[in-house]
């Protein structure tokens, strides 16, 4: 990390299904990924440009984020002193609880909106990070939940159902289906496109408009999914590293650390995995 940096990624042992960001960046930039959950975040100094599909947001103090699973996504400095944050990780599962019991939404649970000014639901992003940090397991799992209800019940919407596949649509999926299987030896992307029946720019159209980000950037994200599995059943890095397809451990550090925020070891000692925290 660059001078002045500093990040801690953990999880509370007695709140399953939540991650826990707090960081202050400068020059450290998120490049295109997405998430299998939720990401609620709030600036508590500086700015954070989040790239979006809609555009960039300008994240300052008193907004929150909200971004839904699989939306992709970067974030650098908005301003030279870079920003200091406190973000959340429900997973779907815990969202979807929580819209089942607060609110009438039908369907997966999502959000209008990517942004808004609120300085209570800030506060309470914050005050999940302190009483989590303190050791208060009770405390942050009712914060956390009267922070989503509020949030959902604000800007709440069922995500919209998938539209029936296209052809390049399909070819996208079966692209991403080959991807995954051969993660560690992918093909090239000329040879992706002749064994899925297609042309390589054909893909690449494809599957940027059904994921957001050229097949290389997807691969690359989800090979850093599949290795913050195996760290989190207490696989060591390089084990990790081999097993996703990375040369070696530094080349999943590198990439590890862009995506995650924290290297692997750190995220390992973050979530209790190896020994106590």
């Amino acid at each position: 990390m660059a001078e002045g940096e500093w990040a801690r990624y953990w999880q509370h042992e007695r709140l399953p299904g939540i991650d826990l960001l707090r960081a202050h960046y400068v020059r450290h930039m998120f490049p295109r990924h997405s998430h299998e959950g939720y990401v609620f975040g709030t600036i508590t100094r500086g700015v954070e440009d989040v790239g979006l599909p809609g555009g960039v947001v300008h994240a300052g103090p008193g907004m929150v984020v909200m971004i839904n699973p699989e939306v992709p996504h970067t974030a650098r400095a908005g301003v030279t002193e870079g920003w200091v944050y406190s973000t959340l990780y429900p997973s779907s599962r815990v969202v979807a609880e929580i819209a089942a019991e607060t609110t009438t939404i039908r369907g997966t649970a999502g959000f209008a909106e990517t942004d808004a000014v609120d300085p209570q639901a800030a506060r309470l992003i914050r005050e999940v990070h302190r009483a989590a940090e303190e050791g208060n397991a009770l405390a942050a799992d009712s914060m956390l939940r009267i922070m989503v209800a509020r949030l959902l019940r604000n800007h709440g919407r069922s995500l919209p159902a998938r539209e029936p596949l296209t052809a390049g649509a399909r070819d996208a999926a079966r692209a991403r289906a080959v991807l995954e299987e051969r993660m560690e030896d992918p093909p090239a992307l000329q040879a992706l496109a002749a064994e899925l029946g297609t042309s390589p720019f054909a893909l690449l159209r494809a599957f940027r408009d059904r994921y957001g980000m050229p097949p290389h950037t997807w691969l690359t994200d989800a090979r850093v999914r599949r290795a913050r599995r195996m760290l989190d059943v207490g696989a060591a890095p390089a084990e990790a590293a081999a097993a996703v397809g990375f040369a070696d451990q530094p080349h999943l550090n590198r990439h590890f650390t862009r995506i995650v925020g924290v290297p692997p070891g750190a995220y390992q000692r973050g979530r209790g995995v190896g020994g106590p925290r």
